[in-house]
């Protein structure tokens, strides 16, 4: 293994599935109250004495959590499989992520239905472009790594915005194109109930440290 994996592998934490399965039933419900509390605090109208309550009500809590928490950088592998919890675009318990849930297809293709809320509002209604970026960054890769089970990164995306995405349920659809040598070329887009809102296409590359341990 080179200087390269080995760096990659101390980020992980490896957990047995009955521990990964209670790190998620903990802490993914408090990451969905966040994320309804993040959506309250975007939309609230709550007079003054309200707001002041909850500011200091929410310092307090955040003090609590922060009594115990782990380095940055560091997340879980469940075997030999990452299990990314904090992952921005599809974490469990990262209240930042929708989250995305990926379904695979078993042929280099992956789906995902999902809703953005007024947390990922670009212009009035609709979802921030980069937002849309990030969705498709990361389905793209799950296409080309095989559904995390290869180490494939972005070496390039292009994003096409056709129309704007609105803010609600919505679909991303990802696939494989065609492979050369240790680059995968990707492709797929994101789509409302009226169709296609967003194009992407990008070329992910398996770094010289996984070619040397396959």
């Amino acid at each position: 293994m080179s200087q390269g994996a080995g760096a990659f592998d101390a980020m992980f934490e490896v957990l047995s599935a009955a521990e990964a399965d209670r790190v998620t039933g903990l802490y993914a419900p408090l990451a969905d109250a966040v994320r309804e509390l993040i959506d309250a605090t975007i939309r609230t109208e709550a007079d003054d004495e309200i707001v002041h309550q909850a500011r200091a009500q929410i310092e307090a809590v955040t003090a609590q959590l922060r009594q115990r928490i782990r380095p940055v950088g560091v997340t879980f592998r469940l075997g030999d499989r990452p299990l990314p919890l904090g992952n921005a675009a599809i974490g469990l318990c990262n209240p930042i992520a929708p989250p995305v849930v990926v379904h695979h297809d078993g042929d280099g293709r992956c789906c995902s239905e999902f809703v953005l809320g007024s947390a990922y509002e670009g212009p009035p209604g609709r979802v921030h472009g980069g937002v849309s970026a990030l969705v498709l960054d990361h389905m793209l890769g799950e296409a080309a790594s095989e559904g995390l089970s290869r180490a494939r990164f972005t070496g390039a995306i292009t994003v096409k915005y056709l129309r704007g995405t609105p803010l609600g349920p919505l679909r991303c659809d990802a696939w494989i194109d065609r492979t050369e040598g240790a680059k995968a070329f990707a492709k797929g887009s994101i789509s409302d109930a009226e169709g296609v809102t967003v194009e992407a296409e990008g070329v992910f590359i398996e770094p010289a440290w996984a070619r040397d341990i396959r």
